[in-house]
């Protein structure tokens, strides 16, 4: 019978945290998300807005991957990516979408679950002409999700990008574009001391939220 490797098995890390008390959160879900948010970043963590997105294939096979956040609002979580990447097929296929962000200084995590739609082109667009140029000829030279021969491959088709937007302003390509996952669910985790750790739960009721807490 297998059992844990002992190098794994051994590692374990105290909670040492306020606490999370629903007299202490925002009765908005989001609201919470934006505050979190901003105090990871005062907290120095690495990629504050990195969250792991989550999809399902056609088969029924989850998939998940990293993104970055680039907006919260009452309305959801917005993020960029091409629109012909294997997140985004499978992304508008289902109509869903799940994203976890973890913060590990603070020992906490939010989980947000609800429904996926394309942002409005002119949006897109705007964010677009706002990102590093580097960023902007990587989204023309990458065929995102779609087998390269080889890494030399990849450099000579941004070179060619580079090359064809020279000297001049570097367009959004009408293959990327932003989403926004419509929130129906959240949860709010923190660490605790002896794995007793707090979940506050929000689920979308008509036009409000009821929040419960969950068992760790």
């Amino acid at each position: 019978m297998s059992i844990a490797d002992p190098t794994l098995a051994d590692l374990r890390r105290s909670y040492e945290t306020e606490g999370l008390r629903e007299g202490a959160v925002p009765a908005e879900p989001m609201q919470l998300l934006r505050l979190w948010l901003d105090e990871a970043i005062a907290a120095g963590c690495l990629e504050p807005t990195g969250m792991a997105l989550s999809t399902v294939t056609a088969e029924g096979r989850p998939r998940v991957r990293m993104v970055l956040c680039k907006g919260v609002s009452e309305e959801g979580i917005r993020f960029f990516t091409n629109h012909e990447s294997a997140k985004a097929v499978e992304l508008e296929a289902s109509g869903f979408a799940a994203v976890a962000f973890w913060w590990d200084k603070l020992a906490r995590q939010i989980r947000v679950e609800g429904r996926i739609e394309r942002l409005p082109q002119a949006e897109s667009e705007a964010y677009f002409a706002v990102r590093p140029r580097e960023s902007q000829l990587g989204a023309w030279a990458s065929p995102q999700s779609q087998v390269v021969a080889s890494r030399e491959a990849l450099d000579a088709l941004q070179a060619a990008v580079e090359e064809r937007f020279a000297g001049g302003p570097v367009p959004c390509p009408p293959h990327w574009g932003g989403y926004l996952i419509r929130p129906d669910r959240v949860e709010a985790w923190m660490g605790g001391v002896g794995r007793l750790h707090d979940r506050l739960v929000w689920e979308l009721e008509g036009a409000g939220w009821r929040r419960s807490r969950l068992a760790p």
